[in-house]
């Protein structure tokens, strides 16, 4: 016999979806790919042909997150109707299949910095502030969208800069909103200490969401285009003083901070007022001046990684977030001083395995696994995420709750990695429960506001397609019957 052999192909076709050409930001057909260890998406424009773009480092990690998929929560209202489909619709459309779990209300394009990385393009010359009047319609539209919001988080631009700030600050307070985070560089947190003290009367359920990229000058020159070390060593010592919630935010660029992620983490466990970080992948959106797809781009698989690597929190420890596991993972701890015991690895094993959705039998623990997923929320911060651990910790009968429990014995780690043109994936997106509220009352993902919405892109593309309809009803109309 001489026949031919038949080859395999050098990967294992996973499945479908839909991604954006990285050239025409179009939809198109895209194949996903595990090749070894990697998950690739391989894209199809007829355009501008094919393109394979790199999504995940870890192939195993990125199949357990399908393990961690939970039913997610209808918002009580939708803003838009669905005409085109994701992502052409948003606002929410009734599509959509995740609520508003962080909701970010920008209330100014001014910023006393002109960060090379800012999504929001804000910049010193940028002079909108949004008034207050509009503010409080935005802060309706998620009251009425949500019932009782989760976690709004006060966003820029430089949200501190604003002229009524405290003003705003005090609406929020006003609405049945349960924790309220403040976006901020830090520069007049580290300058006017008469400001944190102003601040700290309003703490209780309020957290400074504190942007800290790097401990070294190079870095926060090719993300921030100053070198901010002292400013946040001031700002870090003013919150301390105050005794404010805060967490430490970095976004992580290949090559120019991801070497420095433990350190920052082992940082942030020298101060007591810090309840976590939150490393984000450099979104390729807004200002992101002399971005390279091939030397830039870095995975939330290769963060989580790194963190595993500081020992603070193990592989079992940072887990996929159950409302949207592909793009976020989190680590829980009990912290006393600098020293973290995980959370997860409290768990035994075979409970652990019970309380995730999609297992075989959930039933054995309903009261636990309501309890872990309540606690892995994007939403648990201020307030209730003591009060959390302690309902988990009870449901485990082998473990003693510590006496005094609060929110400053909790330390996380969170990884939030954003869709764009290279990654971004409709079911991904469907899922995702971080967004923007518009002056319009709309409420957008973070993922499609920024690839989409805050540029006016989306009216073209809209216009494109509503002609696309026209067309086709029209040859239809002229068809011979």
């Amino acid at each position: 016999m001489n026949a031919p052999l038949r080859k395999s192909r050098p990967y294992i076709f996973w499945g479908q979806t839909q991604s954006l050409c990285e050239t025409c930001l179009k939809l198109v057909p895209t194949k996903i790919q595990i090749l070894g260890n990697e998950v690739w998406y391989e894209k199809r424009c007829k355009q501008h042909g094919v393109q394979s773009t790199l999504v995940s480092t870890d192939a195993a990690y990125w199949r357990l997150c399908k393990d961690f998929i939970k039913p997610g929560d209808r918002p009580l209202q939708f803003q838009q109707r669905t005409e085109f489909g994701c992502p052409y619709d948003c606002g929410l459309c009734a599509d959509h299949e995740q609520h508003s779990c962080l909701a970010l209300i920008e209330i100014t394009e001014h910023c006393n910095l002109t960060c090379p990385v800012c999504f929001a393009d804000s910049s010193p010359a940028r002079t909108k502030f949004t008034p207050l009047v509009k503010v409080e319609r935005m802060l309706d539209a998620l009251v009425a969208s949500e019932g009782e919001p989760d976690l709004v988080q006060i966003s820029g631009g430089e949200p501190t800069l604003h002229p009524d700030f405290f003003e705003i600050l005090d609406a929020v307070r006003a609405r049945p909103i349960r924790h309220v985070m403040i976006n901020t560089n830090g520069l007049r947190i580290a300058r006017e200490k008469d400001f944190v003290a102003r601040l700290a009367e309003n703490k209780r359920g309020l957290e400074v969401y504190l942007q800290f990229d790097s401990l070294q000058r190079d870095a926060l020159i090719n993300l921030r285009g100053a070198d901010l070390r002292k400013i946040r060593q001031q700002a870090l010592e003013n919150l301390e003083h105050y005794g404010v919630s805060t967490t430490l935010v970095a976004t992580i660029k290949r090559g120019v901070n991801d070497a420095e992620i433990g350190d920052i983490v082992r940082h942030a466990l020298t101060w007591k007022c810090v309840r976590g970080v939150t490393l984000q992948p450099v979104q390729d959106a807004g200002r992101n001046e002399n971005f390279d797809k091939n030397t830039d781009r870095i995975m939330l698989s290769e963060i989580r990684k790194r963190v595993i690597e500081t020992g603070v929190f193990g592989d079992k420890d940072m887990i996929p977030l159950p409302c949207n596991p592909e793009s976020i993972s989190i680590g829980y701890g009990l912290r006393n001083g600098e020293k973290v015991l995980p959370l997860t690895s409290l768990l035994p094993q075979e409970q652990l395995v019970a309380v995730m959705p999609n297992t075989i039998s959930p039933e054995k623990y309903p009261v636990l696994r309501e309890k872990f997923v309540d606690l892995f929320s994007l939403s648990s911060g201020p307030l209730n995420t003591s009060e959390r651990v302690c309902e988990l910790l009870c449901c485990l009968p082998s473990f003693e709750v510590p006496q005094g429990l609060s929110y400053e014995n909790v330390f996380r780690v969170t990884i939030v990695q954003f869709l764009d043109r290279f990654n971004f994936c409709v079911g991904n997106v469907k899922r995702s429960c971080i967004h923007f509220v518009t002056e319009q009352g709309a409420i957008i993902p973070f993922d499609t506001y920024n690839l989409f919405y805050r540029n006016g892109k989306i009216d073209g593309i809209r216009a494109e397609l509503e002609g696309q309809t026209y067309r086709e009803a029209r040859q239809s109309e002229e068809a011979p019957r």
